[in-house]
């Protein structure tokens, strides 16, 4: 579980296969910047920590300031399950960003999400 945790929390291993978020820190409140990989640098993430339960949970807003004043809500819950870890992401108020066009509707983040954790992070804890 803490393998799994220090993936989800720690810049460096971030960087291998999230996305790279240099003013990452852990702790309530703290802030964090990141755009998608490559250098296109189209969509500026923002989002705030808004709770932390270490080894258990890791909740943040979720938003892209220069394109509207929405915010979601991303939370990822760890749960132990004999020698392996379940993480559950849920993404709440994507329907606040419905209107921004089709990089930004549900099923695009579903799509990613599922990427994300089914693929890239779990090749990321087994390897």
């Amino acid at each position: 579980m803490e393998k799994v945790w220090n993936a989800l929390t720690d810049k460096a291993q971030m960087k291998e296969w999230y996305f790279d978020i240099s003013d990452f820190e852990l702790g309530i409140h703290n802030e964090l910047n990141f755009f998608e990989p490559g250098d296109e640098k189209k969509y500026h993430h923002h989002g705030e920590i808004l709770e932390l339960i270490p080894n258990e949970k890791l909740k943040h807003t979720w938003s892209y300031p220069e394109f509207s004043k929405e915010k979601t809500i991303v939370k990822w819950e760890l749960e132990k399950d004999g020698d392996e870890t379940i993480v559950t992401i849920t993404h709440k108020g994507l329907e606040n960003f419905a209107h921004l066009g089709k990089d930004f509707q549900k099923e695009s983040f579903q799509q990613g999400w599922n990427e994300i954790l089914g693929e890239i992070l779990k090749e990321f804890i087994e390897n």
